[in-house]
């Protein structure tokens, strides 16, 4: 309760204002945590990054950290407060893909949702720039390797989830949108987890990057792409929306009309191939909300409205 009110009391806090200040090295949040890749992570043997946790509000009223080069990947679990609706909510925060912004698009949520029956899991995960063997699928596996997890291993022992969605946020949004359209991916099996289906029930795309050419691009995803060893001529193949099918799992998307970072045209592309490929979608466009809202920066607008949106939509489209 304390932590709610606390967050109430701040959302009128800007995030921009919040992402002014330098970042500083901060502790390793608390709570359960699973490593996604006991034993190592894959394809490592070119990786010389180091992995940083960095607090951007050390003074803030909220908590502001971000995890860079990640090297580790693992989940957070919060458990269902309560009642448990069978629903687990698999969170993949943004950050451009050269950060994940744990909080803000993270424990934030993840803490707001089970407080309503879901169980969730906020995904750190790595950048596809840092040399991984698996390069722009680096990301992808992660997310793979996580929804196979917390089938094997639900956050209430004993209960397999009624159903699994996954959330994603910016970037993040564009990770989990590749993960729902291009069946092909994989990885090289790990242990009996991986026998195990890594097609989400549903999905949620916050303010997704979708576009990888063109004016709606977001020219800080792309870097990313590139950097990975993506070839510029193949960048299209990256653009979610150009790899629906009729197998895509049902998608929410929720985006601010007056996104500068990453305009609404890439919510309508996907939403627009969602529809022609027959997939159970639905689009909101609020009138404002800039970039990266989360809850922190969505009160006093429209867009304030967004999780009890997901809630009712997550719970209608398991039943």
């Amino acid at each position: 309760m304390r932590r709610q009110l606390i967050l109430a009391a701040a959302m009128t806090v800007i995030s921009a204002d919040l992402q002014a200040a330098d970042p500083v090295a901060t502790a390793e949040p608390g709570g359960a945590t699973i490593r996604l890749w006991p034993g190592g992570t894959p394809g490592a043997g070119k990786v010389t990054a180091k992995e940083a946790l960095l607090e951007r509000a050390p003074e803030g009223p909220l908590r502001d950290r971000f995890a860079e080069h990640v090297t580790t990947p693992m989940l957070t679990l919060f458990a269902a407060k309560g009642a448990s609706n069978g629903i687990t909510l698999l969170i993949v925060p943004g950050g451009g893909y050269v950060r994940v912004v744990i909080d803000k698009e993270g424990f934030e949520a993840a803490e707001w949702f089970s407080a309503r029956g879901f169980s969730c899991a906020v995904l750190r995960y790595r950048m596809p720039g840092d040399g991984w063997a698996a390069g722009p699928d680096a990301p992808v596996h992660d997310a793979m390797r996580a929804i196979r997890l917390l089938r094997n291993q639900p956050l209430r022992p004993g209960q397999t989830p009624a159903r699994l969605g996954v959330m994603g946020f910016s970037a993040g949004g564009h990770m989990v949108a590749r993960l729902i359209t291009e069946a092909k991916l994989s990885y090289e099996r790990r242990d009996g987890a991986d026998d195990l289906s890594a097609r989400p029930d549903f999905a949620v795309l916050m303010y997704p990057v979708i576009a990888t050419t063109g004016a709606g691009a977001h020219s800080g995803s792309v870097k990313q792409l590139l950097a990975a060893g993506v070839r510029e001529a193949d960048l299209a193949r990256y653009s979610p929306d150009r790899n629906v099918t009729a197998d895509t799992p049902p998608t929410l998307l929720v985006h601010a009309g007056d996104d500068t970072s990453v305009p609404v045209e890439n919510s309508l592309l996907m939403y627009a191939a969602l529809q022609k490929a027959g997939v159970r979608s639905e689009l909101h466009v609020f009138d404002q909300g800039g970039h990266g809202f989360g809850l922190r920066a969505a009160a006093g607008k429209d867009v304030a409205a967004w999780p009890t949106l997901v809630e009712s939509w997550a719970q209608h489209v398991s039943r």
